[in-house]
């Protein structure tokens, strides 16, 4: 395995987690009081969200399609 598919490995992973913790807090009573007044989530659990679906997506992409062809000599 290749340093490009270890590092996709290791980012999809903390995409993974950031995605959960953000599904997570938005089952949160503070934060379903915020979105109750304000329609919104709060500014942190939409970063959470978003970063960790940014961070999963490229991981993958990179387990995918990293290291790509052989080196030519």
């Amino acid at each position: 395995m290749g340093v490009v598919r270890l590092v996709g490995v290791m980012l999809a992973v903390a995409g993974g987690v950031l995605l959960w913790t953000g599904l997570r807090a938005r089952d949160s009573l503070s934060e379903r009081v915020t979105e109750a007044f304000t329609g919104r989530n709060t500014e942190s659990t939409t970063l959470y969200l978003a970063g960790g679906g940014a961070a999963l997506a490229g991981g993958v992409l990179l387990v995918l399609f990293g290291g790509g062809g052989r080196r030519r000599r």
